[in-house]
């Protein structure tokens, strides 16, 4: 079988192994496969006879599809598969796999380590005391933001699945109260510290309100001029979900008129971010360039499960299957 990954760099810059992946047929990887929209010649050519494909962010098109005759499966090297024309896939009788649940406790890991930083500005204090401000203070300590306490305080998080959930247990740990919306619901997780609610009456109690929910229609543009205003003054946002959640130009607004004191975001619209991002010049606002995911950790699950994918289809009983 000859396999082809189109974009290997960003799972694998050189700190694991595709040995496994290897192990099951003929493998190509490209670290990278540039790519327009309007012409998949570039991403046909590479594809060539490969009975097997793998990509992250590299769209496999209907175009594409019809042209890589020989294509039996497309494994997604992520949870989210919008890039792959999973229609034209089954129309063709192509399987599709993605990879769920491989990051789930780093992603929450991330959520908690950007609220602590809007808290308490680690790395703003950290480079304040190299440039020589804390050896030239007159007084043994200062600080150059709000430093916040979290214990006693309403965390609302929007979207209880396996990530809100992970983020919900660190942040009760940390002696906070927790406030979910979500369409399903487990009764056996509330409790004195948990509850769910509805939108309006998370937005209104929170203190801080965290992002873990897909990108639907129904979630598009959650965060918007009329939700915010529904927020308590002062409120904290975290976003390590998905861009599009957000309407960026209401959020910026809010931050730079201090409705809300502060955002912390691993995702924008799009990415790579723009350099036009009204949030790039946005008050009290710190962004990561999508890397919640990136542990090594979780990169290592992801490529374990990658590798399952292809060698279960092999085997004639394929997992993780977005196309039945």
């Amino acid at each position: 079988m000859k396999i082809v990954v189109l974009d290997g760099y960003t799972l694998n810059p050189g700190d694991i192994s595709w040995n496994k992946l290897e192990s099951l047929g003929d493998l190509t990887v490209y670290d990278r496969t540039t790519y327009d929209l309007n012409n998949d010649d570039a991403v046909i050519a590479r594809i060539g006879n490969a009975e097997a494909v793998f990509t992250n962010k590299t769209p496999i098109t209907q175009n594409v599809i019809e042209k890589a005759t020989h294509l039996k499966f497309i494994g997604v090297l992520a949870t989210g598969y919008n890039i792959v024309d999973v229609a034209a896939a089954v129309n063709k009788g192509i399987t599709v796999t993605n990879i769920p649940a491989y990051g789930t406790e780093s992603v929450g890991q991330m959520a908690i380590a950007l609220l602590l930083e809007m808290c308490h500005h680690v790395g703003a204090h950290s480079e304040s005391v190299k440039k020589g401000e804390w050896s030239s203070n007159p007084d043994w300590t200062y600080w150059q933001f709000p430093l916040i306490e979290l214990s006693g305080k309403t965390m609302g998080i929007i979207g209880y699945g396996r990530i809100g959930q992970a983020t919900g247990r660190i942040a009760q740990a940390m002696g906070m109260s927790i406030l979910a919306v979500d369409t399903c619901q487990d009764a056996s997780l509330e409790g004195p510290t948990m509850r769910y609610t509805d939108l309006d009456d998370l937005l209104r109690q929170s203190d801080v309100i965290v992002l873990h929910c897909p990108l639907f229609e129904s979630t598009k543009a959650i965060i918007n001029k009329e939700t915010i205003a529904k927020m308590k003054p002062g409120v904290m946002i975290v976003n390590n979900s998905r861009g599009p959640l957000i309407v960026e130009a209401d959020l910026a607004e809010a931050l730079n008129s201090g409705k809300i004191a502060g955002a912390a975001l691993d995702v924008v619209s799009t990415e790579p971010i723009r350099p036009d991002n009204v949030l790039l010049k946005a008050k009290n606002c710190i962004i990561t360039p999508h890397i919640s995911w990136a542990s090594l950790e979780a990169r290592q699950r992801l490529m374990s499960i990658a590798v399952r994918n292809l060698e279960t289809f092999i085997a004639g009983a394929p997992e993780n299957v977005i196309t039945k």
